[in-house]
């Protein structure tokens, strides 16, 4: 079983920034694409980016594209999620997500995943 877990979300204001990580005790992330997810209440699970193992692609929707840039730290096993010019709207509980078999990502993910982590909420309110 690969546990995933995600911690940094908080309360930021409109406009602000906030940093979510997502790592793995006891699995190596390093060589598997992992994938981003958000839901926020009343509201379909939403994918909104994936970034790729080594030099593969990142893919992010297109309601964060530009905003959002995820990046993954090999030396720390950690992948992050850089939430920036935060919306109201972009108050959600995010997901890190893997099937650990995919290297790279095909897409901004939609779908089934294997393996999820417990989410962190971030809420962008005045």
């Amino acid at each position: 079983q690969v546990q995933l877990e995600e911690s940094g979300g908080g309360l930021v204001q409109p406009g602000g920034s906030l940093r979510v990580s997502c790592t793995s005790p006891g699995f190596n992330l390093d060589y598997y694409a992992i994938n981003w997810f958000r839901q926020a209440p009343g509201k379909e699970r939403e994918g909104i980016s994936c970034i790729s193992a080594m030099d593969g692609p990142t893919y992010y929707a297109d309601s964060v594209k530009g905003r959002f840039t995820a990046s993954r730290d090999n030396s720390k096993n950690t992948i992050y999620l850089q939430l920036s010019s935060l919306k109201p709207e972009d108050t959600a509980v995010y997901y890190c997500a893997t099937d650990a078999y995919r290297s790279n990502c095909v897409g901004v993910p939609r779908g089934h995943f294997d393996f999820w982590g417990q989410g962190t909420q971030v809420t962008v309110s005045s």
